[in-house]
């Protein structure tokens, strides 16, 4: 296994803690803080909307850097976003602190992916970028659920100076092992956004928008939503996310093997639906611990065995520009769980927690209708070509 790409794989790991390990610590914040649970979630907006909205600009601005300086820069930003908020004392300076761990992670993420593709040879690229984005799954799966577990037994503080040591490792590694990598084309900010012209990918990426915005809304407030089962226990809140982690890690994997198999709209149909029966039920099933389980392993299949059937579906649509489509539907999912965050904090003002997965269904449902607009676009574009090419032979 190349080291340098573990090494990629190790700051992904730390941003996709970073990015899921609040939720299993919102609880502990707000209450430091003196602040409500609703106002401390907004931690995952800001978070989330720095991410999706630097990540295109950042690539658009910072281009022409070395890989390596920009991937070491990024990842210090974000291990100083992480101390500001291990040590902040007010919401405020959370809040800020957030945004900057955001634009840390807009920096590198996409950077890594590229950087890993060039690194490999062309017959090993798929599994290099598996390596790195493997740092996202263990994240979901391990980091977040260890990340709340440190906080069940020290302090909110620890779980972030957790995710900082992560960063500051990353950063050695990729200092000391990366050498120099090929410096890819610039692409502008304008031709990076040009793909959202095509309505066929504009409401592929709306689905995905809506979809995580949806899934995401539940496990941003998790503890509350949890709460009967959980008790308040931080320690066994970590135990239902790692379950759940694993569950999605699983769908992940799953989801890849049957787009090889099955067309993307029937398994993102499928996701979906059983998604919003799932969510629908939630306010009775999470209220023991055996039905909670069983409910957490439906949403971890369904909402992360998403992700891939929706990147095919744009790779099918204009795979000359598959790069820019994939880094889309990734700003498409943060800007999903930064509505998450908003939406959710305000429901929580006028609505009792363990409702809050009606909501989150409400969110998927219109996902489901975004993604069969999709597919009627993109099956009246498939009878168009077809006609022009019946006119062209006819020509012929």
């Amino acid at each position: 296994m190349d080291r340098r790409l573990l090494m990629l794989a190790l700051g992904m790991f730390a941003m996709g803690t970073d990015n899921f390990v609040v939720a299993g610590i919102l609880p502990g914040v707000a209450q430091s803080l003196h602040t409500t649970v609703s106002l401390a979630g907004q931690m995952v907006t800001v978070y989330a909307l720095s991410y999706a909205v630097m990540a295109p600009v950042m690539a658009a601005v910072a281009g022409g850097w070395p890989r390596k300086v920009l991937l070491v820069a990024a990842l210090g930003v974000f291990v100083a976003g992480n101390v500001i908020s291990a040590l902040a004392t007010d919401l405020n300076t959370v809040l800020l602190s957030r945004v900057i761990a955001g634009l840390g992670a807009a920096m590198f993420a996409p950077t890594a992916l590229g950087v890993a593709t060039a690194l490999a040879e062309p017959a090993r690229r798929g599994r290099a970028l598996a390596t790195v984005t493997a740092g996202l799954a263990g994240a979901t799966a391990l980091g977040a659920p260890i990340g709340t577990f440190i906080g069940g037994f020290g302090s909110w503080r620890a779980t972030l100076w957790f995710v900082a040591v992560l960063g500051l490792a990353a950063m050695i590694g990729v200092w000391t092992m990366l050498r120099s990598v090929p410096q890819p084309a610039r692409i502008a900010l304008r031709d990076r956004l040009a793909p959202l012209r095509d309505i066929r990918i504009a409401l592929t990426l709306l689905t995905s928008l809506f979809a995580f915005g949806g899934f995401l809304m539940v496990y941003t407030y998790a503890g509350l939503v949890l709460r009967r089962v959980t008790g308040g226990d931080e320690r066994v809140l970590a135990g239902m996310l790692l379950f759940w982690g694993i569950a999605a890690t699983i769908g992940n994997m799953l989801a890849g093997r049957l787009v090889d198999r099955f067309d993307s709209r029937r398994i993102v149909n499928a996701g979906l639906l059983i998604g919003i029966v799932n969510f629908c039920a939630l306010p009775w099933t999470a209220a023991h611990p055996a039905t909670t389980l069983i409910a957490l392993v439906i949403w971890g299949v369904c909402g992360w065995g998403l992700l891939v059937p929706q990147q095919h579906r744009l790779v099918k649509i204009a795979p000359e520009v598959a790069p820019l489509l994939l880094a889309l539907n990734n700003t498409a999912t943060y800007g999903g769980l930064a509505c998450s965050g908003v939406i959710g904090g305000v429901v929580l003002l006028y609505l009792d927690p363990q409702y809050l997965s009606l909501v989150g269904a409400g969110l998927i449902a219109i996902a489901f209708m975004l993604a069969e607009a999709a597919h009627l676009y993109i099956r009246r574009e498939r009878v168009v070509n077809h006609a022009a090419q019946g006119r062209a032979h006819g020509t012929a």
